[in-house]
């Protein structure tokens, strides 16, 4: 069974979040225009509150979050292009 290592800081990726944490979004990953295109379209901004609320039974995949008031899907890819502040 794979272990995943969760972090909490001021700058950790979306899928590296304990599951419960509170954190607030801080940025996207350099080099994903399409992709950081497709958070943003989906609900994703900086400072927006976001909190892990379900991993998946399969390589953890699909990651649940809330974001503000809605639950998104992200595969884990999805979820590391995106910079958070789990310090909350």
């Amino acid at each position: 069974m794979q272990t995943q290592t969760m972090a909490t800081g001021p700058d950790v990726t979306l899928d590296q979040l304990d599951k419960g944490r509170i954190s607030r979004v801080t940025g996207f990953a350099a080099g994903h225009e399409d992709l950081v295109t497709k958070l943003r379209e989906i609900g994703f901004a900086e400072s927006d509150e976001v909190e892990l609320m379900h991993r998946g039974p399969l390589g953890a995949n699909p990651l649940c979050f809330r974001l503000n008031r809605t639950l998104i899907a992200l595969r884990s890819d999805e979820a590391r292009a995106i910079h958070v502040d789990a310090a909350l």
